[in-house]
């Protein structure tokens, strides 16, 4: 059963617009065209679909003068496009019934189409999710982003260990993009400042060219159409044809080389100097060609600069575009000739910033000689605003300012400038308030408020689950996809015997499926009955995949020593990567590698424990590991995971959660029931308290004989026999130091898992929990979050 639209096209008529692109845009007989061939045709074939409410979206807005809102974030994870794309525009069984009659499978092109290597994680993910949860609710707006070559890495296992590799998403035709060339601005760098007819003029030592490459991302229904700007960095001149005719050819690509180093990769390893530099660059790179496109874009059809905030919202996500605040008034006041107090009163109405982080080093820091040296203007603006901030507010502290100890504190520069400051759930938004800016939060009361995070249903379950929303769609009818709240209309007929065994039997196909994929990605045959068990995220120490691993070991050591004993079935599911110079994440990846190594050649597991790490974590493969999991493991240390919406992606998929009482955890366990989620661990208040014992993490330990036996097998090399001490760092720290309090949890983490496995042995009991949890997820659609950023933060309404 399908909820899709009336298609105006024919089977028959997109069948000749797929034929016409092969032919006339990609240059291919149909008799002698690849997969990747067609799939270039196919795209093309919706693009055309796309463009009508996309210029109609733009006209609409222009002729309308609706308030538009601009989101920066250097991280848009957008995953492949093409099947969002048709679900969206109610185009995918049109799509699959034509390419059928030429021979083709819809699921095989689409596969073929690589993930956008433009994001990370979470952040990078949730800000694809408010792109198309702004188009779907008509919010008139742009994502402003950048054109990664080579995006974060391709993360591959060489004994054990993650290697990376770049990316090549871009080394094929990218079919969804539109170059604008006519859309360029200077991005100047370094260089000094100069006093010319009483005005500060900044003398550039390095530039180059951003260039805009738009996306058009399609709303549900295909009823309204945003824009995606991605900037590409070129250089202003190509090469200096003098220095090459000398010889002196690197010198003379150097202007080529800063373009191309610019929008190589995501992240690049601030560990060095160099690296740090690049990265601010980055920044401001993205910042400086963004924010002089969006007045750019207001001085066409407005006059009066000073009424900027009336008409605009800029969204910076996370402190990676903090740098918009100090770029605005640079050119209100140095091409616009607007007073500093006036421009720093405009901008601070227009920019809003959203906090993803508690953890200090991930608050952005500069020193101030690197920002004096790559944004010497930037320098000086910054330390004025901190000044105005300062004599605005004389009881200031001295240890919040923006410019204190040598550097630059992005944070507090974010959070000054904005004029709303936004936590991503309930707790967090609390935790910002009490313990990351508890005194600017004191200064400027109300200016913090919550909009808890959300995903958007249409990927994460009509795409990634279609088996699931096709039974959604039968017991409640169509048009859940753009109300997320009718979730709830389940409830009842979870009382209905005949919808369980439904709703398992939908579960069973997708672990299935995962279980096929996962013999042919990793070599390791798994049973589809087993539970699936799944962590996949970005590899941290606070995320605590470590307490992960070593309850994996705790489990294997338990059917070591009973190899006849009673045990439920598991499949231990890992997936992420860690950032380059994370030399601890790293270890934990090789840990996790190596205890695999060992469990899956273990003849006395005889199936009952496994464990896998496909390489290479990404959107496509969430896709397909999250509608197989069982039980969702959402670990983190309490205190220190902002939201997450990977914990909303398992649940609305019918995981279980195991999980502490952070981030959106709180709030996903009080919707879903208390009875349906596994609590353990501390509380944030408690794990404060509990690190004032600077022996806590030994007691632990001797408090427990399964984590002494688990440290014991680690330190004499049982997983790396071939390096006995290979891991002696890893349990020295365990033993003596413990930040993310892994051993105080460990105990109540266990006695957890074995709620689990009791659960488990109760198919009907699990079933229950399982579609409760798929219906009270309503909640946390990105549509959701959307209304809240309009309403309390944007003052933008619909166009719909």
């Amino acid at each position: 059963m399908t909820n899709e639209k009336e298609p105006t096209l024919t089977r028959e008529g997109f069948r000749d617009d797929i034929l016409h692109h092969l032919k006339y845009t990609v240059g291919k007989d149909r008799h002698h065209a690849s997969v990747y061939d067609w799939r270039l045709a196919l795209s093309y074939a919706l693009r055309d679909r796309i463009v009508e409410p996309w210029f109609a979206s733009t006209k609409a807005t222009w002729d309308n003068d609706y308030k538009r809102v601009y989101y920066l974030s250097m991280e848009y994870l957008i995953g492949r496009i093409l099947e969002d794309a048709a679900i969206n525009l109610g185009l995918k069984g049109l799509a699959a019934a034509a390419l059928l009659d030429l021979g083709q499978d819809f699921d095989v092109i689409a596969l073929d189409e690589p993930d956008a290597a433009l994001g990370n994680g979470g952040l990078g993910r949730l800000a694809a999710c408010y792109m198309e949860s702004m188009a779907t609710l008509g919010c008139p707006g742009y994502g402003y982003g950048v054109r990664y070559e080579h995006g974060l890495f391709r993360q591959r296992f060489e004994m054990g260990q993650q290697a990376e590799t770049p990316e090549d998403w871009l080394s094929q035709r990218h079919p969804w993009e539109f170059e604008r060339p006519e859309s360029n601005y200077t991005v100047r760098f370094k260089g000094h400042m100069e006093e010319r007819h009483g005005k500060t003029v900044w003398v550039p030592g390095e530039t180059v060219i951003a260039t805009a490459y738009d996306t058009p991302i399609v709303g549900w229904e295909g009823r309204w159409s945003n824009t995606l700007r991605l900037w590409g960095a070129k250089p202003t001149t190509l090469f200096d044809l003098e220095r090459f005719n000398r010889g002196d050819y690197a010198a003379a690509a150097a202007p080529e080389t800063l373009a191309r180093t610019i929008t190589r990769v995501l992240y690049p390893d601030d560990t060095t100097y160099a690296g740090k530099e690049l990265r601010l660059k980055q920044e401001y790179f993205l910042t400086s060609a963004s924010i002089k496109d969006i007045l750019r874009r207001y001085l066409e059809s407005h006059d009066d600069i000073t009424e900027l905030d009336k008409h605009i919202a800029i969204q910076m996500n996370d402190t990676h575009p903090a740098l918009a605040g100090p770029e605005l008034i640079r050119l209100l006041v140095d091409r616009h000739d607007l007073p500093f107090e006036q421009a720093l009163e405009i901008s601070q109405n227009v920019l809003g910033y959203t906090n993803h982080t508690l953890l200090p080093e991930a608050l952005e820091r500069w020193s101030t000689w690197l920002m004096g040296s790559v944004l010497p203007r930037h320098m000086q603006i910054i330390e004025k605003i901190d000044a105005a901030h300062l004599k605005a507010n004389p009881a200031r502290p001295a240890s919040i300012g923006i410019v204190r100890n040598h550097e630059v504190h992005m944070g507090e520069l974010a959070f000054v400038m904005a004029n709303r400051v936004n936590g991503v759930s309930a707790l967090h938004t609390e935790l910002v308030k009490s313990q990351l800016f508890p005194a600017l939060d004191k200064l400027h009361p109300g200016r913090v408020i919550n909009v808890t995070n959300g995903v958007t249903p249409r990927r994460w379950l009509k795409l990634a689950n279609p088996g699931l929303a096709d039974l959604v769609t039968e017991t409640i009818g169509e048009g859940w996809e753009a109300d997320l709240d009718r979730l709830e209309e389940l409830v009842p007929h979870i009382e209905d015997n005949g919808f369980r065994e439904a709703f398992m039997a939908v579960k069973r196909a997708n672990k299935a499926e995962a279980a096929h994929w996962m013999k042919v990605k990793c070599g390791i045959e798994v049973d589809p009955d087993a539970m699936f068990d799944v962590q996949v995220k970005r590899i941290h120490e606070y995320k605590r995949q470590l307490m992960n691993v070593f309850e994996t070991i705790a489990q294997w050591h338990e059917i070591k020593k009973n190899p006849e004993g009673d045990f439920v079935p598991r499949v231990k599911i890992f997936g992420g990567k860690s950032a380059p110079g994370y030399a601890v994440a790293k270890e934990i990846i090789h840990l996790i590698n190596d205890v695999a190594e060992v469990v899956n050649n273990d003849p006395d597991m005889r199936g009952r424990l496994k464990v896998i790490y496909p390489p290479n974590y990404n959107v496509t493969m969430a896709e397909r590991l999250i509608p197989a999991a069982d039980l969702s493991e959402q670990i983190s240390t309490a205190g220190k995971e902002a939201s997450g919406t990977g914990n909303m992606k398992l649940s609305l998929n019918g995981a279980l959660s195991i999980g502490t009482l952070d981030g959106a955890n709180v709030e996903i366990r009080e919707r879903v029931g208390a009875e349906n989620f596994f609590l353990f661990g501390m509380t944030a208040q408690e794990v404060i308290e509990r690190r004032k014992n600077v022996n806590h993490a030994r007691e632990a330990i001797e408090a427990s004989q399964a984590l002494k036996d688990v440290l014991q097998l680690i330190a004499e090399g049982r997983f790396s026999p071939n390096q006995r001490d290979r891991y002696h760092g890893l349990v020295h720290r365990a033993w003596n130091s413990d930040y993310f309090l892994v051993t105080s949890d460990f105990t109540d983490y266990q006695r957890a898992q074995a709620e689990v496995d009791a659960a488990f042995l109760d198919p009907d009991r699990w079933a229950r929990m399982a579609a409760l949890n798929t219906a009270k997820m309503g909640f946390f659609s990105s549509d959701r979050s959307i209304r809240g950023y309009m309403e309390n933060i944007w003052g933008a309404r619909s166009a719909l």
